[in-house]
């Protein structure tokens, strides 16, 4: 393979559960093992998984293959999908004591989510040369021990495995002592010394040996310990323990001071030969921070925690000895009992940070797995969602078992509750928080099904007359509305001068001042429109109505009718363009010549004559019309109208060329106040140069006057009076002549004329020629009117006036 590896598979099956559900070993399609040696370089490769698993290389980046573990000793490639060494490999700290190291990986691949199990089979190396628990050893063998007698070592330790391990032990050269390796079931080989030959104290105290450990590698490697044997004086036997082996179990987590066992050894000698103490001779691990023993009677107690989970069991061995130097030992095997210590743990592999809405029901959002450190009923585990599951290898997947709204639910937090099957049991909960992605599955939605705004006529040019409002609950360009118009009852090359919409406010300005005489409604269709991908839309209506303003003044027309008495003379119509209050009319007679001799219809605007015209009428009449419109403030408008009566049209026809430009009433008045006024302060300086003249003369000497008499006895009565004259002005009526027997009435010429609210003083002349005899209408002598204007319409801000025929 190119890696250094072994590989070997197993076909198995694939299952998948729904919602909450267990991942078995057997439900991988295939299982995968590798083999490699501890200690192999960072970097090395192990197998090319992503081949064996059938992977393409180049989804591995999209599926973001990787290794879920605790301990992170391998990861795998996304060039190539090979697992590689990331970390140093021990296989003692991996699996001490274990002669098969299998490290379990979960390789996780996601889109679809799935997880594969590959065993990774860590093969030993020769690394560890076999080590003694103590540099030397100190022996005490009394000068009588028979040839045959053996004495127990302390054996050596090799954490290497198989042919690697401890194989052998070697004695140096010596006269005394041989070498046996003692098979025991409970525990490793342990050497024994045997007493060849008998002991001298005083030819030799003491004896050095050496004592050499070999293992099975290549090259080999050793370790040594030297011995050190004290002959000591006689002392026949050594001490018995009741039980060669001794077998005990304890819960963990028993408290500090808990008695384990006493172990009793007994000696048949008397005296201080009698006396027997004793001591851990050999201790595993950490036993001896663990237990305690009473070197007086042999009873072993707690002394640190006991943990299951730490060590399952514990070998001990215990020696007795004597006063006078004898020894022997004993087995202590210590079963540690799992208690239900140990809550349930949830360890998520894969959580999807987030979902979309639209995801399907099943859909897998998290991949986690439940471990127990305990061990029976108090490592199964139950989780619990909605419902309770479990699994043999307590793997499971996390899925949707509905539709999602994020409109409705923005997250949910998933609280997964691992419990165990232990008395009491114990449980844990871990949650996770799961945001659900927006989509684009909501229109905008407008505030109301249709719009009616109403704007006055003459508004300004980029006026807002409306704003329309839709909302969107999606977020992001899902949730961002433009606006525009989509539709009008307006001409498309009209619709652009009328009226725009701003598109992020949805705001309707007017391009354009609108005119209720011309349009007095419009109808839009705008639509609202989202950004996502596909778009969705919302169209609602706009009407506009257009509402009046009393910007138009009434316009004077008239209707010719025949004159006769009680009968229509002539009707004045006004038009104003306004409409609705704003257009409602009235007319009144401001000036008449003969104020009884005609009527005005209030709102007819008929001019109609009150009785029958005699031959002591005038023939000549003016009227001042003035008609109102009722609007806030009120506009209008005047109009004059000159009756002269004749036979006929053609009679008038004189009247009407001679008759000069009707004058100003108010400039007439102040002209004749002006010569009245004149003409009476004549008057008076001549009076008073008059009497000043007499007063002189009558008091001057009587030579001064014609007569003397005369200036002295004038009486009061007999003097002038010059107030009882007459003015010097005649009225000359230059229609007197006329003919009584025929009554004739001129048409004169009307001038209209323009007026500003509020004033009635400016005035549209009219006149009317009607023509009448002995007060029957003859055929060719019909009323007629003679409207006079210039070629164009005369206009102000205001007011039109047009001709009406």
């Amino acid at each position: 393979m190119g890696y250094g590896a072994k590989r070997r598979r197993s076909p198995q099956r694939q299952v998948l559960f729904l919602f909450l559900l267990p991942l078995f070993s057997a439900a991988l399609s295939k299982q995968i093992r590798y083999s490699i040696r501890e200690e192999m370089a960072r970097g090395s490769g192990v197998g090319n998984v992503a081949e064996d698993l059938g992977l393409h290389i180049q989804d591995l980046l999209a599926r973001n293959l990787r290794v879920s573990a605790e301990k992170q000793y391998f990861t795998v490639s996304t060039e190539n999908g090979s697992i590689l060494v990331s970390g140093r490999i021990d296989r003692e700290l991996l699996c001490p004591l274990s002669s098969l190291c299998v490290v379990p990986l979960e390789i996780v691949a996601e889109n679809p989510l799935n997880v594969f199990h590959i065993n990774v089979i860590i093969e030993d190396i020769n690394d560890n040369p076999p080590r003694f628990p103590q540099n030397s050893i100190v022996l005490q063998i009394n000068e009588l021990a028979i040839p045959g007698s053996r004495f127990g070592l302390e054996p050596a330790v090799d954490a290497d495995v198989g042919l690697h391990s401890l194989q052998s032990y070697q004695l140096g050269p010596n006269k005394h002592f041989s070498l046996v390796v003692k098979d025991k079931t409970e525990g490793r080989g342990a050497p024994e010394l045997v007493l060849e030959k008998p002991l001298d104290r005083e030819e030799e105290s003491t004896h050095l040996l050496v004592l050499t450990a070999v293992d099975g590698g290549d090259p080999v490697l050793t370790g040594t310990v030297q011995i050190k044997i004290k002959v000591t004086d006689a002392n026949d036997n050594p001490p018995v323990f009741s039980q060669e082996v001794y077998r005990v179990s304890l819960r963990e987590n028993v408290p500090p001071g808990t008695s384990v066992l006493k172990v009793m050894a007994t000696d048949q000698e008397e005296g201080i030969n009698a006396e027997i103490t004793y001591a851990f001779k050999s201790l595993g691990d950490d036993t001896g921070n663990k237990f305690l023993l009473d070197h007086q009677n042999g009873e072993i107690i707690s002394k640190g925690p006991i943990d299951f989970e730490t060590s399952i069991s514990s070998t001990m061995s215990i020696e007795a000895k004597d006063g006078g130097g004898m020894t022997t030992e004993c087995k202590l095997i210590l079963e540690i009992l799992d208690e239900n210590d140990n809550a349930p743990e949830v360890v998520f592999m894969s959580v999807s940070s987030s979902v979309t809405e639209d995801a399907e029901p099943g859909t897998v959002v998290a991949l986690f797995k439940t471990t127990d450190k305990d061990m029976g009923e108090n490592r199964e585990v139950l989780c619990l969602v909605k419902e309770n599951c479990s699994s043999a290898n307590n793997y499971h997947k996390l899925v949707t078992d509905g539709t999602l709204d994020r409109e409705k639910t923005l997250e949910y937090n998933v609280t997964i509750t691992a419990s165990d099957r232990g008395k009491p049991p114990l449980s844990s909960s871990t949650s996770v928080t799961l945001l659900i992605g927006d989509v684009n599955d909501n229109a905008p939605v407008f505030q109301h099904a249709s719009y009616t705004v109403h704007v006055a006529e003459n508004n300004p040019p980029g006026a807002s007359i409306a704003q329309v409002r839709a909302s969107d609950p999606d977020l992001g360009p899902n949730g961002h509305v433009s606006y525009a118009i989509m539709a009008s009852d307006l001409e498309p090359r009209m619709l652009a001068s009328y009226v725009s919409v701003n598109a992020q406010s949805g705001v309707v300005l007017a391009q354009r001042a609108f005119d209720h005489e011309q349009r007095r409604a419009f109808q839009l269709t705008l639509q609202a429109r989202d950004q996502g991908s596909p778009a969705l839309g919302a169209n609602v209506s706009l009407r506009v109505l257009v509402g009046d303003r009393n910007d138009k003044a009434p316009l004077f027309d008239t209707v010719p009718h025949a004159t006769e008495p009680g009968y229509l003379v002539t009707k004045v119509v006004a038009v104003d363009a306004d409409a609705g209050h704003n257009a409602w009319l009235s007319y009144h007679v401001l000036q008449a010549s003969d104020p009884g001799l005609f009527s005005l219809g209030l709102r007819t605007g008929e001019v109609r004559t009150a009785w029958a015209l005699g031959d002591r009428d005038a023939a000549r009449h003016r009227l001042l019309v003035a008609v109102r419109d009722g609007g806030q403030p009120p506009l209008s408008a005047t109009a004059r109208l000159y009756l002269v009566f004749a036979d006929s049209l053609q009679e008038a026809l004189p009247d009407l060329s001679d008759h000069p430009a009707p004058s100003d009433p108010q400039t007439e008045l102040q002209f004749y106040l002006v010569v009245a006024l004149a003409l009476i302060s004549v008057l008076f300086l001549c009076a008073i140069t008059f009497a000043l003249a007499l007063y002189l003369r009558c008091s001057s000497p009587p030579s001064g006057c014609f007569q003397s008499g005369f200036c002295s006895k004038t009486r009061p009565r007999d003097s002038l009076n010059y107030s009882e004259g007459t003015l010097p002005y005649s009225y000359y009526d230059p229609y007197g002549a006329s003919d009584s027997h025929k009554t004739r009435l001129d048409v004169l010429t009307m001038m209209p004329e323009l007026v500003a609210p509020q004033d009635l003083s400016n005035e549209a002349p009219l006149a009317v020629n009607v023509t009448e005899e002995t007060k029957q209408i003859i055929p060719d002598s019909v009323a007629s009117t003679h409207v006079s204007f210039n070629e164009s319409f005369i206009r102000n801000e205001s007011l039109i006036f047009k001709p009406v025929f």
